[in-house]
C-alpha cells in the first residue's frame, strides 16, 4: 500500500513545480467566458419569466382561467413530477371539487397571480419601482376594498408567491427581490417598502399623507376581517356580523383594541413621516393635538420626546 501513496505524493510535487501565476492574456479569456455564462444565465432566466408572465396574465383574465392554470399547475407539481398516476389527481380533483367550485378561492388565485406577475417585473434589473407601485396599490385596494368576498382564502394570500404552485410549476420559487414583499397581505411591509417611499420627499405632502389615510384604513379592514373570520370558525356571531363595517356593538375586540391601540400609533408614524418630508408646520401642530387626545396612551411619552426631538434644533458642531 505504500507505493501508491508515493507515487501520489511525486504527483502532488510534481504539479506543484509546474504551477504558474496566470497570465494577464488567460485572466482576460476567463473573465471573457464568465460574462458570457453570465449572459446566457440571465438570457434563460428573462425566458423563463416572459413564459411564466404570459401564462399568468391569461390566467388572471378570469375565474375560469385561474382555477384551470391551477389545475394544470398542481397536476404537474404534485403529481407528473412525483410520478404519480393520472388517476390519482382526478381522484385528488374529485375530493376537492367544493373547494375548487369556491368563488373565493378563485378570486384570491387571481390576486396572488397578480402579485406573482409584480414580483417577477420587480426581479428585473431596471425596474421601474414607481410604476410597480401604481399597479401594487391597485392590487391592495382590490383585496381590502371588500375582504369578505376572500372569506377562507387567508392562507392563500398569505402564502410567499414564489413559493405558490403556480411559482414551482415555472421553476421560479429562487426569486429574490430586495423590498418587496412576497404576499400582498403584509400590509406593513408593502406600504413601508413598495407604496410609501414614492411619495416620501418635498413637495408631496398630499399625496403621502393620502396614502398614509389608505394604509390605516386596510390595517383595520385586514383586522376587522381576520377577527369575523376568527368569530366565524368558532361559531360565535351570526350571519349579519359578517360584514365589515359592523356596529360597534357586535365589533370584535380585537378591532376595539386596533382602534384603541394601534390606529393612534399608525396616525403617529403618519404625521412624523410627513414631518420629515416638507411639511414641517402642519405635522407639528397636528402631533401636539395628537398627543393631547391621547395623553393615555402607553406610547404618549415617547411621541412627546420624539416631537421635541424634532422641534429642537441640533447643537453647532464645536471644532
Amino acid at each position: 500500500m505504500k507505493l501508491p501513496v508515493l507515487l501520489f505524493c511525486s504527483a502532488l510535487t510534481l504539479h506543484s513545480l509546474h504551477a504558474e501565476a496566470l497570465s494577464d492574456a488567460d485572466r482576460e479569456t476567463l473573465l471573457e467566458n464568465l460574462d458570457k455564462l453570465k449572459d446566457g444565465v440571465e438570457a434563460k432566466m428573462e425566458a423563463k419569466f416572459r413564459l411564466a408572465i404570459i401564462a399568468y396574465r391569461n390566467a388572471v383574465a378570469s375565474d375560469d382561467a385561474a382555477i384551470q392554470l391551477y389545475l394544470n399547475c398542481t397536476e404537474k407539481v404534485n403529481f407528473d413530477d412525483q410520478q404519480k398516476k393520472s388517476s390519482d389527481f382526478r381522484e385528488w380533483k374529485r375530493k376537492e371539487d367544493d373547494k375548487l367550485s369556491d368563488p373565493a378561492l378563485r378570486l384570491a388565485l387571481r390576486q396572488q397571480l397578480r402579485w406573482l406577475i409584480l414580483t417577477l417585473q420587480a426581479a428585473a434589473e431596471n425596474a421601474d419601482r414607481t410604476k410597480l407601485a401604481a399597479e401594487a396599490q391597485n392590487v391592495i385596494d382590490s383585496i381590502f376594498s371588500d375582504p369578505s368576498k376572500l372569506s377562507g382564502q387567508e392562507k392563500t394570500l398569505a402564502q410567499a408567491v414564489t413559493s405558490s404552485v403556480f411559482a414551482r410549476a415555472y421553476d421560479i420559487t429562487a426569486v429574490k427581490v430586495e423590498k418587496w414583499p412576497l404576499s400582498p397581505v403584509q400590509l406593513d411591509q408593502v406600504y413601508s417598502d413598495i407604496l410609501l417611499p414614492p411619495y416620501q420627499k418635498p413637495g408631496l405632502s398630499r399625496e403621502l399623507r393620502a396614502v398614509w389615510l389608505k394604509r390605516i384604513q386596510q390595517e383595520g379592514a385586514k383586522v376587522e376581517h381576520m377577527a369575523v373570520e376568527k368569530q366565524s370558525r368558532n361559531g360565535n356571531e351570526n350571519r349579519e356580523d359578517k360584514r365589515i363595517g359592523m356596529a360597534s356593538a357586535a365589533r370584535p375586540p380585537e378591532y376595539d383594541k386596533f382602534l384603541q391601540d394601534t390606529v393612534p400609533k399608525l396616525q403617529w408614524e403618519m404625521e412624523m413621516d410627513l414631518f420629515r418630508n416638507g411639511d414641517q408646520s402642519g405635522a407639528a401642530v397636528r402631533m401636539l393635538a395628537h398627543l393631547e387626545r391621547h395623553i393615555a396612551h402607553p406610547s404618549a411619552r415617547q411621541w412627546g420626546e420624539e416631537l421635541r426631538g424634532l422641534l429642537t434644533p441640533a447643537a453647532p458642531a464645536t471644532p
